[in-house]
């Protein structure tokens, strides 16, 4: 029998989906995949039902409503003023990973380089790798993950041709300063690379932290694919709404993939969503005050227990080091915990290619019922 593509032959199953299935086979409280256990807000599920009976029920445009990309349009200006033409520069995706995965396929060559920082989202190096990409890692360093320019300089060479940056950034925490950004932005500048700017946890900012879009900056509206998504922003990950922002070049290009990939996003939550936008300001002090008690809640309970880190400022993920409970690497004490302590986290060495840096920690996710993290606390005990 003739073989599946070489260009997947390497690939093996996420390390979200590995660990999920360890914790249902070991009936474990699964603080793993970054994903909530308790559902968005009531308002918005009611807003898809009505549309639902309004019969919103075909295919939407393969480019996304125009109410949708009209208030997705609409939100960037009220809170960025970036002003992108919902005709000719938004497209909804089903999620920010296909909007990821075809910003990448629409750009980038085989034998194209592209830099990304690592620990990094896990579908980043797939995508470009299916595209025919060489992945280049720069390592964001711990405890802060911190970016260093020479690092990043070296890396960058004459096949370089994008750099993914993720802004609040999963797995850390991390809320980008402006200082930071701009080392990306000279760069990109310089030698005129394409930025995917991953913005999904953007609303997911606290203790004062601000989000700085990488479009913003001078110069870098024209070659930056700005990626977010309302299944981050709503807490409803399974509704698979996401949408890229970019310039009308860039734009033509990812829909030409996109047509031929999902074609179009379920039309009753795109309706939905359209409405739920125009309703942020309304929406996210209830959002952020939600998750920081949770942050804080966990944090505190952690610190209890002996693990010494600092708190996170954005997303709903923290990297918690674990040298002072274990000898043991990430995957070895994240197996020793969900099979002897029936709680599972992700082991982050997988989001990276180059630092041996995330074998020393954990991710956890803390987007959880109280219940949830206070049963994750009590497994933790005597460690």
């Amino acid at each position: 029998m003739k073989k599946t593509a070489l260009r997947i032959a390497h690939f093996k199953d996420s390390i979200f989906g590995v660990m999920s299935k360890l914790a249902r086979d070991n009936n474990a409280v699964n603080l793993g995949q970054g994903f909530p256990d308790f559902d968005g807000p009531q308002w918005l599920k009611d807003l898809a039902k009505d549309k639902i009976e309004q019969g919103h029920g075909q295919y939407a445009p393969f480019m996304g409503t125009p109410s949708l990309r009209s208030s997705v349009s609409s939100y960037y200006k009220r809170f960025y003023q970036l002003d992108y033409n919902p005709d000719s520069e938004i497209t909804i995706t089903a999620g920010a990973t296909e909007g990821l995965f075809i910003s990448i396929l629409g750009s980038i060559d085989p034998g194209d380089e592209v830099i990304v920082l690592e620990p990094f989202y896990d579908s980043y190096v797939s995508s470009i790798e299916m595209a025919g990409g060489v992945a280049v890692p720069v390592t964001l360093h711990a405890p802060d993950f911190n970016i260093i320019e020479s690092e990043l300089m070296r890396a960058i060479t004459s096949k370089t041709k994008m750099i993914i940056v993720n802004n609040p950034h999963n797995p850390s925490g991390k809320v980008w300063e402006k200082n930071e950004l701009e080392i990306i932005v000279k760069l990109a500048i310089k030698h005129d690379l394409f930025v995917i700017s991953d913005e999904v946890y953007e609303f997911l900012v606290f203790d004062g932290a601000k989000h700085f879009p990488l479009a913003q900056f001078p110069g870098m509206r024209e070659r930056t694919f700005t990626i977010s998504s309302a299944g981050k922003t709503f807490g409803l990950t399974g509704w698979k709404t996401g949408w890229i922002c970019a310039p009308p070049d860039l734009t033509k290009a990812v829909r030409l993939v996109h047509q031929y990939v999902t074609f179009s996003v379920a039309t009753p939550m795109q309706e939905a969503i359209a409405d739920g936008l125009n309703r942020l300001e309304d929406y996210l002090p209830e959002f952020r005050s939600t998750y920081k008690a949770k942050r804080d809640f966990f944090f505190e309970g952690l610190k209890k227990l002996g693990f010494e880190f600092s708190i996170p400022r954005g997303t709903y993920f923290m990297m918690v080091p674990i040298k002072s409970k274990t000898t043991k690497n990430d995957v070895e004490f994240a197996m020793e915990l969900v099979q002897e302590r029936k709680l599972a986290t992700v082991p982050p060495s997988a989001f990276y290619l180059k630092s041996k840096e995330g074998q020393s920690y954990l991710r956890f996710c803390f987007a959880k019922n109280q219940s949830t993290l206070e049963a994750a606390l009590k497994n933790l005990e005597g460690l």
